[in-house]
């Protein structure tokens, strides 16, 4: 049954509930096309979208958002975290488990009381927080229901923003921009990872902005590193730096890679310069209705052209929102047949490795237009020369 408790302060709800209950309904008349008599929402930045709530405390056990057609939505949480999840989502019904091992007992509960339309389930097999031993103790409960893959359903009606999200993403990308110029204006002889660091990260606290964590910064021979953080390591004259940050608001992150030259590199200089031309090419074929494979291919036949065919070995961008690193989302990608569509946004990160084994590269954030990619940083994905 559900828990009931004496009003608590909403903390972590940025919208309106009609925002996230419309967020619902949308995902609910997908259900209805893929004929699932109940979807069970496991993935930290799906939950986010959906409720507010940021799923933060299911790293003891799933915390399930249980959507049926036509019964009120129910999140089945742990106990311990209940007013946590009350506090900062705007979901009414909530069911508690107790230990890790009635979680499945309880969600079957939950949907044996619910009288399902369909015989399917939907549970997202290919994202984060749902381990292959919940899934078996789910069926093992419900062997009379067939559990189908739900990845890619929320993410792709989360794919498209609602105004009040492209709100949050230019929001987030506004810090990006600043990150990015005290990154650029950081950049002398001598200063290390870790100085360049803490000029932006001091910048952008006294813009009362935030910062999503675990960014890239490296220099010269640390350009090497995918990923790298930052470290006591200084940059010096004619050695290039690189960036991919972002800045946040209200979980929406808007990232962006820069790269800059302390003085003269002519091999980073050169990569560069690649990764513009395809960065370009690739913002060039973003309209609604084309192909995300279409996309990636615009980019990569700027690389095949260039005869360096083995400096391009990613994607060239990826849908964004709540949660950057989410799972199941739209990726630009060869063979990719989701559709593009107006409202949606895409980081398009062009990072390429020299022969010698350097990363360098640029990329832009863009929100897609009935006119085309509109872009949403506004630092230059050019060359920076400190």
């Amino acid at each position: 049954m559900s828990t009931k408790i004496s009003a608590i302060p909403l903390t972590g709800v940025p919208f309106p509930k009609s925002e996230y209950e419309c967020r619902q309904q949308r995902v609910l008349a997908a259900m209805v096309r893929a004929e699932l008599g109940a979807l069970l929402v496991t993935a930290h930045g799906h939950l986010r979208y959906l409720t507010g709530y940021d799923g933060r405390g299911g790293y003891f056990a799933p915390f399930p958002f249980i959507l049926l057609p036509g019964r009120a939505a129910t999140y089945v949480v742990r106990e311990y975290e209940v007013q946590a999840v009350r506090a900062s989502s705007c979901i009414d019904e909530i069911i508690p488990y107790t230990q890790e091992r009635d979680f499945a007992m309880v969600c079957a509960e939950v949907l044996r009381r619910y009288k399902l339309q369909w015989p399917r389930i939907g549970l997202e097999l290919g994202c984060w927080n749902l381990a292959p031993a919940d899934v078996s103790a789910l069926q093992a409960q419900l062997p009379e229901l067939q559990v189908v893959d739900a990845t890619r359903l929320v993410a792709s009606v989360a794919a498209v923003k609602s105004e009040l999200e492209l709100e949050a993403m230019r929001g987030a990308i506004a810090m990006t921009d600043l990150a990015v110029r005290t990154f650029q204006s950081s950049l002398r002889s001598g200063a290390t990872e870790l100085e360049v660091a803490a000029n932006i990260e001091a910048k952008i606290k006294s813009a009362g902005g935030e910062l999503r964590p675990n960014y890239t910064l490296v220099f010269g021979e640390r350009t090497r590193m995918p990923h790298g953080a930052p470290a006591h390591h200084p940059i010096k004259d004619n050695e290039p730096a690189m960036i991919e940050i972002g800045g946040s608001k209200h979980g929406y992150t808007a990232g962006l890679v820069r790269g800059a030259v302390l003085g003269r590199h002519p091999a980073a200089e050169s990569l560069h310069a690649l990764a513009l031309e395809a960065l370009e090419a690739a913002i060039v074929a973003i309209k609604p209705g084309v192909a995300a494979d279409a996309v990636d291919a615009a980019a990569r036949k700027v690389i095949q052209r260039s005869r360096r065919p083995r400096v391009f070995r990613h994607r060239t961008g990826y849908q964004t929102g709540i949660h950057w690193l989410e799972r199941g989302n739209l990726s630009l990608e060869p063979g990719a047949e989701d559709i593009l569509e107006t409202g949606m946004t895409l980081h398009l990160p062009i990072i390429l490795f020299s022969e010698s084994g350097y990363l360098f590269g640029c990329s832009q954030h863009v929100v897609v237009t009935k006119g085309g990619a509109e872009i949403l940083g506004r630092t230059p994905h050019t060359l920076y020369r400190a």
